[in-house]
């Protein structure tokens, strides 16, 4: 019998590559995909741990999803609620406490467990949890594939984090930092283009930490260049990456490799050095710039993207004014900015001098500003180039696509269906703070109102 899962996915990329594996490892159970919790057999909560509240979220759509399962039950129907992810691992025995009705709590190394796990809360009548980091490699009992991966693939190569960042829960919710083979990565890469992608995002909590030992120890500079060597594979991206593991060899792979895309999310958080040693970066504003200095050397036409966090404890005035001057010197096409929320269990949830809301929200929106700017800077300077699209998807309008530059600008482009998948020449005609208009290379000019549509 055919039976229906929801999953809702919160957070990064690799939380969607992991949403799609585990869609993966329930198909054999008759597990086809539904549109909605509402009359689902099976909803998978995905939750990440990054943003404020992460958990107080999780648990209302928790309330929201009791109901349902209450009407289900009332009808004589079964309906399973699972919660995998960053809160998951977490939380753990917590989670079952406060919310009864979750069958499942499953941390992110644990859910290629999942029909075991099923299986158990079948049995049980729920209450099964799983967080625990399995000697095995979960990657070594993931299936094939199950659904074509689209234009752009996501491709995990890396889990987990060494480097404990103050602020950050990931090395408690993912684990040590752990790669992938490269030979078990190439073989996914060779699937995934062969059923249709045309570009990989290769992905890690510090994808740049990534190395492998096939003979020779290599790092992910060696594994961008193997990748490239696939037929059909034009292009490469990798996120998101730390300063510390920006090696010399993978700072020349974005030299020499055409299919690397001139594109870089490099988290700096700070530009001021004693927050970056409060945060246990590992690194000065200095050196980060000194990385960027020989990555424009190696691809001078690089766009940058990176993450900042406003109102860390302790953060001056003065402090503020070096993210500021940094975000200035060097110019970001993207950028995505927070306000510093406590974690609980990191070290910097208790530290003193925490910053007051007011004063991070002021930093928060001045820091927002000068992102805009930048971005929309660097969006108009590309008016009038020629450059190639990758079309993702169909945009609001008909006969509109979506695609998106070398530099991962998103653009809207007036152009057939068939273009859907592929990459076409386009001349960019128009720019916002968040997207430009195209037009088809030898197509009559037509500007789309509005450029996003």
């Amino acid at each position: 019998m055919t039976k229906t899962l929801f999953i809702r996915t919160y957070g990064c990329q690799m939380n969607v590559y992991d949403s799609a594996r585990m869609a993966d490892v329930l198909a054999p159970l008759g597990y086809s995909p539904a549109l909605s919790p509402a009359g689902a057999d099976m909803v998978v909560i995905n939750t990440c741990h990054i943003r404020e509240k992460a958990a107080e979220k999780v648990y209302s759509e928790l309330g929201r999803l009791r109901l349902e399962k209450e009407a289900r039950t009332a009808r004589g129907e079964r309906m399973t609620i699972a919660v995998a992810g960053c809160v998951a691992q977490a939380e753990g025995e917590e989670m079952l406490a406060r919310a009864p009705w979750v069958d499942i709590v499953v941390g992110p190394q644990a859910y290629h467990r999942l029909p075991e796990l099923v299986a158990r809360a079948t049995r049980a009548g729920g209450g099964v949890l799983d967080t625990e980091f399995p000697a095995e490699s979960k990657f070594d009992a993931l299936p094939e594939e199950s659904v074509a991966p689209g234009p752009s693939a996501f491709l995990t190569v890396q889990e987990g984090c060494d480097k404990f960042c103050t602020f950050c829960v990931v090395p408690y919710t993912r684990g040590a930092e752990f790669s992938r083979p490269a030979t078990a990565i190439e073989a996914e890469a060779r699937r995934l283009v062969r059923r249709g992608a045309v570009e990989l995002v290769l992905l890690g909590q510090n994808v740049n930490a990534w190395h492998g030992d096939d003979g020779a120890t290599v790092g992910l500079g060696g594994l961008l260049r193997r990748l490239a060597t696939i037929p059909g594979l034009a292009r490469l991206r990798y996120t998101t990456s730390h300063p510390r593991d920006m090696d010399d060899a993978l700072i020349a792979a974005h030299g020499d490799l055409p299919q690397l895309m001139p594109y870089l999310h490099l988290p700096v958080q700070s530009g001021s050095d004693s927050i970056l040693a409060a945060m246990n970066r590992g690194h000065r504003a200095a050196d980060y710039l000194a990385v960027i200095g020989r990555l424009r050397r190696a691809r001078p036409d690089i766009a940058l993207a990176s993450d900042f966090i406003v109102g860390f404890p302790g953060e001056s005035d003065d402090d503020f004014r070096a993210t500021l001057a940094l975000v200035e010197e060097i110019g970001y096409a993207q950028a995505y900015s927070f306000k510093y929320s406590p974690r609980p269990g990191t070290p910097a949830a208790a530290l003193p001098l925490q910053v007051p809301g007011d004063e991070k929200e002021a930093r928060l929106a001045a820091l927002q500003a000068a992102i805009v700017r930048g971005q929309t800077e660097f969006n108009a300077a590309s008016v009038g180039r020629m450059v190639e699209v990758l079309f993702e998807r169909d945009g609001r309008h008909a006969g509109q696509l979506i695609g998106r530059t070398p530099h991962n600008q998103s653009v809207y482009v007036a152009a057939p269906p068939a273009l859907a998948g592929r990459i076409a020449q386009v001349r960019l005609v128009a720019a916002s703070e968040r997207s430009l208009a195209g037009e088809l290379a030898g197509a009559p000019a037509l500007y789309l109102e509005g450029v996003a549509g």
